[in-house]
C-alpha cells in the first residue's frame, strides 16, 4: 500500500500583476490582477502551486490571512485533495463555504492536485481519468472601442480563434448595438460572437436590449441580470429566445443544481475557484451532463484546461491571461486552442517577477 506524503507547509503570497489586456466591464474595471499565489509543500519536498483571483486588491489581506489561518489545520495531513476539501467543508458547515472562505478552500484544493500530479509525474487531467486534449478557446475582451481595437480583434481571428467575447452594458442601449454591430463586421460571420453584460441590467431592460441584438447571431448572452437572480435569468430566456450563459458565480455544485432547477441558462460556465476546485467541478460537470448543458470555463486557464479535458459536455475555454506575468511558462493558445500541460497543473512561478509585483 502506497502512503501519500503529508502536507508540511501552506503559504500565501499576494501580488498585483499587469494584465496584457485590462478588463473593463459594466460593473467595474480591472487594470491589474490582484492574485494570491498559493504554495503547498509536502514532506517529500514537492510543492504544489495555484492562485486566487481577488478581483479587488482590498481583498488581498483577508485572503492571505485566511490561508494562514487554515494552514495549521492542514499540516501533517496527506496530500489527498478530495479528502482535504471534505475536511474543510465539515469544519465550516455552520458558516458555509461561499465567499472568501470558499475561494481559499478551492485554491488549496487545486494546489494539492498540482502537488499530487508532480509527485506521480502526471498532468492533473490524467489523474482525473482523462488526458490533455486540444480544447477550443474564445478570446475574451472587455468593453472596447472597435475603432481603437480593430487590429487586436483582427489579430485574434488571424491567430485562429473561432470565437470572441466582448463585454457590453453601456449606459445607452444604442451604444451596445453599435459596438456589437461593428465587432461583428470586423470578425465576420464565420467567427462566433458572445456578449457579456456582467449582471448590469434588470430583467425588463435585459429583455429590451437583447431583442435589439437579435440580428447579430450571438452564440450566447452572458449574465444579463444579477447572478443570484435565477428567476430573472429564466424570464429573459423565455421572453427573448436568446441563449443565456450563466454560472461563473455559482458557489459549489449546489449553485449549479439550483440554477438547473430554475432553468436559468442554456449553458453552464464554471469558475474553478468558486465551484469548489476540481472536486466541485467534477460533481457539477455530472449535473450539467444530466441536464444537457454545454460547459465553458471562466478564467484560470491553467487549471481549467485540465478540468475541461474531462468534462463530458465541454464547450469553450475562456482565454484571458491573469497570471502569465508571474509564470515561467504561461499558457498560450495555439491556433485558437489550449491544451493542458503537466506535470500537475503545469504551473512554475517566476520568482523574479513575484518579487517585483509582491505587495
Amino acid at each position: 500500500m502506497t502512503t501519500l506524503p503529508a502536507i508540511s507547509e501552506v503559504r500565501a503570497r499576494p501580488v498585483v500583476v499587469p494584465m496584457t489586456r485590462p478588463l473593463h466591464t459594466a460593473s467595474g474595471s480591472v487594470s491589474a490582477a490582484p492574485l494570491v499565489l498559493l504554495d503547498v509543500t509536502t514532506e517529500s519536498g514537492v510543492t504544489g502551486h495555484s492562485y486566487l483571483f481577488a478581483y479587488d486588491s482590498t481583498m488581498l489581506p483577508a485572503l492571505t490571512s485566511l490561508v494562514g489561518g487554515l494552514a495549521p489545520e492542514l499540516a501533517g495531513r496527506p496530500v489527498a485533495p478530495v479528502r482535504r476539501m471534505g475536511d474543510l467543508q465539515a469544519r465550516f458547515r455552520l458558516l458555509g463555504m461561499q465567499g472568501l472562505l470558499g475561494m481559499v478552500a478551492s485554491g488549496i484544493e487545486m494546489a494539492l492536485w498540482d502537488a499530487l500530479g508532480k509527485l506521480i509525474g502526471q498532468p492533473v487531467a490524467g489523474l482525473l481519468g482523462g488526458e490533455p486534449v486540444m480544447l477550443r478557446a474564445y478570446d475574451s475582451y472587455g468593453m472596447l472601442d472597435p475603432r481603437r481595437e480593430e487590429r487586436a480583434l483582427r489579430n485574434s481571428v488571424e491567430n485562429g480563434f473561432r470565437a470572441i467575447k466582448i463585454k457590453i452594458g453601456y449606459p445607452d442601449a444604442a451604444r451596445d448595438v453599435a459596438v456589437v454591430r461593428r465587432v461583428r463586421e470586423i470578425i465576420g460571420t464565420d467567427v462566433e460572437l458572445m456578449v457579456d453584460y456582467n449582471q448590469s441590467l434588470d430583467p425588463q431592460e435585459a429583455r429590451r436590449r437583447i431583442e435589439r441584438l437579435r440580428e447579430f447571431d450571438l452564440y450566447w448572452v452572458e449574465e444579463p441580470v444579477a447572478a443570484e437572480d435565477l428567476a430573472g435569468h429564466s424570464y429573459v430566456r423565455r421572453t427573448t429566445g436568446a441563449r443565456i450563459q450563466t454560472g461563473e458565480n455559482w458557489w459549489f455544485p449546489r449553485g449549479c443544481q439550483a440554477a438547473i432547477a430554475a432553468s436559468a441558462g442554456d449553458f453552464a460556465m464554471f469558475d474553478i475557484m468558486k465551484i469548489g476546485g476540481f472536486t466541485g467541478w467534477m460533481l457539477a460537470a455530472g449535473q450539467a451532463q444530466a441536464a444537457s448543458l454545454p460547459v465553458s470555463s471562466h478564467l484560470f486557464v491553467e487549471a481549467s484546461a485540465h478540468a475541461m479535458a474531462v468534462t463530458p459536455t465541454a464547450d469553450w475555454v475562456e482565454y484571458l491571461d491573469l497570471a502569465g506575468a508571474v509564470l515561467l511558462a504561461p499558457y498560450r493558445p495555439v491556433d485558437g486552442h489550449v491544451t493542458a500541460v503537466g506535470p500537475g497543473l503545469g504551473i512554475t512561478w517566476n520568482e523574479e517577477a513575484i518579487a517585483r509585483y509582491g505587495v
